[in-house]
């Protein structure tokens, strides 16, 4: 790069370009060599601002949490039972995911790798899903309103779906998934789940 940059534009701009590469090759098949070439800079450079190419995915995955955090309170201003709250989630989810597919990519190369890293990326990505499902299936078991179905097993069903719906849609660009708008795609898989469990709104 000719212009040089300021601390903060340089450590932004090393974690854009190692996104991208994160998500195209994973962990394991980015070398800290090639996200230097790919800024035009040294890798002496990229050190200064993160001590290990760990370190620096470490700091992607930091960007990823806290987006996660941003739309569950999007996702908690509305009706607040289950279903609304939980299609409100996925949307908002989905809706970061659309504008963004790297991190989608990058949890699927997470999927396939041993690193601890990866593996903290995908389980985090999910965990906000994971803990809200389970915890509410269990109460209102308790209430009543609920089939006698198992929460981890329902859990993953659900976020089994979503995630497919999200690789078929945003990823693969499945053909028959593209007429189908997302917030009805999410929807309708929502609406499915809920009957799958058989709630009642009651």
């Amino acid at each position: 790069m000719s212009k040089r940059l300021k601390a903060n534009e340089r450590r932004a701009s090393i974690l854009a370009v190692a996104k991208v590469l994160f998500a195209d090759k994973g962990y394991n098949g980015v070398a800290v060599d090639e996200i230097a070439r790919r800024l035009g800079v040294s890798p002496a450079v990229l050190y200064q601002h993160f001590p290990s190419k760990e370190a620096l995915y470490e700091a992607v995955l930091n960007q990823i949490s806290a987006e996660r955090e941003s739309y569950i309170e999007a996702a908690l201003n509305g009706p607040d039972d289950f279903g609304s709250v939980l299609e409100r989630m996925a949307l908002v989810f989905a809706d970061n995911l659309s504008s963004d597919s790297d991190y989608l990519r990058m949890e699927m190369q997470a999927a396939l790798e041993d690193a601890p890293l990866a593996r903290h990326l995908f389980e985090n990505r999910w965990k906000s899903f994971t803990d809200f499902i389970e915890f509410n299936i269990k109460e209102l078991q308790q209430k009543g309103k609920l089939a006698a179905v198992n929460p981890q097993i329902a859990s993953l069903f659900y976020q089994g779906a979503l995630r497919e719906a999200l690789y078929a849609k945003i990823i693969l660009k499945t053909p028959r998934y593209q007429a189908l708008a997302l917030p009805e795609l999410i929807k309708q898989i929502t609406r499915l789940f809920m009957q799958g469990i058989e709630y009642k709104n009651k």
